[in-house]
Formats: structure tokens, C-alpha cells, sequence
């Protein structure tokens, strides 16, 4: 298969995809942002507490 086939195919297959609607774009980017900020939330808050307990053992 060459390149130029390689693309025709590539664009006949997006054409065949479904895009979401302005609004369920936003509803999942809001899900997104909301998870990775709890998430990073989360594991900030673990790394800080295992720190504290390091520290009361090696200090």
C-alpha cells in the first residue's frame, strides 16, 4: 500500500466518524478538568501526608 492510498483511506474513514455537539464537547471537557484537578488534588494531599510520617520517623 502506498501513501496516496494510505490518505484516501484515512479520509474516507473520517468522514465516516461521528463528531460530539458544541454542547457535549463542553460537558466533557467540564469532566475532564474537574477529574484531573481531584485527582491531582488527591495525590497531592497523599504525598504530603506519607512526607509527614517520613519525616516524624527519619527526623
Amino acid at each position: 500500500m502506498n501513501v496516496l492510498t494510505f490518505f484516501k483511506n484515512v479520509s474516507k474513514e473520517m468522514k465516516k466518524v461521528t463528531w460530539p455537539k458544541g454542547r457535549d464537547l463542553t460537558r466533557y471537557t467540564i469532566t475532564v478538568v474537574a477529574t484531573v484537578a481531584f485527582v491531582s488534588v488527591f495525590f497531592a494531599l497523599v504525598d504530603l501526608g506519607l512526607t509527614q510520617i517520613l519525616n516524624l520517623f527519619f527526623e
